[in-house]
């Protein structure tokens, strides 16, 4: 029996991970968190002081890396060699590497297979930046979700301050700085020319900019062909 993807794609902040979550549990379909496997490879080549230039280490680093994913109530944790890195991948700079080092085709294709097991074996919620574009152009269901960016900065920053609640206040990031970063990374995602961030030209386009995360759960539920 062929199984259904169904793939949400968009700019940080704009909901994706949150709208996918949540989606997939109202669904009972496995949800995929595939930025964070980037983010994995990001910190996996920072912890080993990497220039992932170096083609050849890189390879060999990617080759050494054994990633393994699981729910834990609501929250994705990503597991790195039996290491839960959840927590790790979350930070700015991760953010930054992962936005550089995503474009390299050596990660795109190291992840594909990964990718492409899990929805031959569950019907999934991909959440991404190019699902619906270069890794399941022939998914059943597209979505790309946009949002003004002072709102997706503003997310953001909430996210950054629950994260940190425990922690010293001198470790949150300012809200300024976020939302330079995001611009910045907004424009490399999209100006790259390995599989940059742009909606399949058969996506629903859906702008979260002044929508709840169950306004937009439900507009997707009424796009699908499933209860």
């Amino acid at each position: 029996m062929n199984k259904i993807t169904i793939t949400i794609d968009g700019p940080a902040g704009a909901g994706k991970s949150t709208v996918s979550r949540s989606l997939a549990a109202q669904i009972g379909y496995v949800y995929v968190d595939t930025g964070a496997l980037y983010r994995g490879v990001a910190y996996e080549i920072k912890k080993a002081k990497l220039d992932y230039k170096d083609h050849e280490e890189l390879v060999k680093l990617l080759k050494e890396i054994k990633f393994d994913c699981k729910m834990q109530k609501d929250a994705f944790k990503l597991i790195s060699n039996g290491n839960d890195i959840s927590d790790k991948i979350r930070t700015t700079e991760i953010s930054m590497l992962a936005s550089a080092v995503s474009a390299l085709p050596e990660v795109r294709s190291g992840l594909l297979g990964i990718q492409k097991d899990i929805a031959e074996k569950y019907n999934a919620v991909f959440e991404g930046r190019d699902m619906g574009t270069v890794v399941f152009p022939h998914a059943q269901h597209k979505f790309f979700l946009i949002a003004d960016l002072k709102i997706r900065a503003g997310r953001r920053y909430k996210e950054s301050a629950e994260n940190l609640s425990k922690k010293s206040s001198d470790n949150l990031e300012n809200l300024n700085k976020i939302e330079k970063d995001m611009k910045k990374r907004d424009h490399n995602d999209s100006t790259r020319v390995e599989s940059p961030l742009k909606p399949a030209s058969d996506s629903i386009v859906i702008d979260s900019t002044n929508l709840t995360i169950e306004q937009v759960v439900e507009k997707i539920r009424n796009n699908l062909l499933i209860s």
